[in-house]
């Protein structure tokens, strides 16, 4: 119990922080205080991962890589979001797309959807589970068929999720 109340009132002092963003002592302190709180509220709920799970090297090397390739792939569909809005002869190819996706685990489906979110060609709109595929609003819609939509929009972001990181898709 004690480990519970101890991860979550971290990772509620992490939410105050950011939203807050303010470093006085006292909202420090109400801060902490509201944390420990929260965290006693919540800590009968269940078991939680406390943040210092993250300092593993294989989570802190995955995590990193992680937001290395997001990044990335932020800043080339933004690129390109821009050339497509500056230059009007390129066509403008929006709709809907469904992707199938390989991950199973909720938290691997929400990140799924967050961070290929974050990236302006595609917003994640539905999930669906037990069919296992989410549905997208694409800047542009990815030629060809699930496959080939798979890889475009949230296959690389999967395969940065895995224990095995990029080098998953050669071992299926």
């Amino acid at each position: 119990m004690i480990t519970r109340v101890a991860g979550l009132s971290c990772w509620a002092y992490g939410v105050w922080v950011l939203l807050t963003w303010t470093l006085t002592a006292e909202q420090q302190l109400i801060g902490a205080c509201v944390a420990l709180a929260v965290a006693a509220a919540l800590a009968p709920l269940g078991d939680v991962a406390g943040p210092w799970r993250l300092l593993r090297p294989r989570a802190l090397a995955g995590g990193g890589w992680l937001l290395i390739a997001a990044a990335g792939r932020v800043f080339m569909a933004n690129l390109r979001l821009s050339r497509r809005i500056w230059d009007p002869r390129r066509p403008l190819a929006s709709g809907m797309v469904i992707a199938p996706t390989r991950e199973r685990a909720d938290w691997g489906l929400a990140a799924v959807g967050v961070i290929s979110s974050l990236i302006v060609d595609n917003q994640i709109v539905d999930l669906d589970a037990r069919a296992r595929e989410l549905q997208y609003h694409a800047v542009a819609v990815p030629e060809g068929g699930a496959d080939q939509v798979y890889e475009d929009v949230n296959g690389p972001v999967e395969d940065l999720l895995t224990p095995f990181g990029p080098g998953r898709r050669a071992a299926r």
